[in-house]
Formats: C-alpha cells, sequence, structure tokens
C-alpha cells in the first residue's frame, strides 16, 4: 500500500508491446514485481512506452518481467 511518504519514481520504457492482447499476456509478469504503484503502456505510440510510477527504482526487475513474457524493452533516460 503506497503512502504519502513514499516517493513517486517513474521509469519509462521502449517495448514491443503492442495491442491489448500483450498487454494482458505481460500483466501478470508485471503484477508479480514488488513495488509498483501504477503502470501503462501506450500502444497508440511508436514506441509502444511502458509508464511505470513506484515507489523503488526497480526498472531491472521491470525488464526481467517484460522479457520473462517474452517482450522486447529498453529503459528511456530522460
Amino acid at each position: 500500500m503506497k503512502t504519502k511518504e513514499n516517493q513517486d519514481i517513474v521509469l519509462k520504457f521502449k517495448t514491443n508491446i503492442n495491442c491489448s492482447g500483450c498487454v494482458e499476456k505481460v500483466t501478470p509478469f508485471l503484477n508479480e514485481v514488488e513495488g509498483f504503484c501504477d503502470w501503462d503502456v501506450d500502444t497508440t505510440s511508436k514506441n509502444k512506452i511502458l509508464t511505470v510510477h513506484s515507489d523503488k527504482n526497480n526498472g531491472g526487475e521491470i525488464i526481467n518481467a517484460v522479457e520473462n513474457a517474452g517482450f522486447k524493452i529498453e529503459i528511456i533516460n530522460e
């Protein structure tokens, strides 16, 4: 459960998650990563951006989860 003291970290990733079926496939893998507050994939963008709001910097865990679901992913440095 997120409290006000927790910092909201926003991580963005370029993926090949490109449809609702892909989102359904990756959902159980992402939901197993601890520290998630919210995530969303913009399947309409060219780069299929996965945006994750988290209370910790767990980028490596997110990358592993998406790759284990069978998708490509790379972090976007902003």
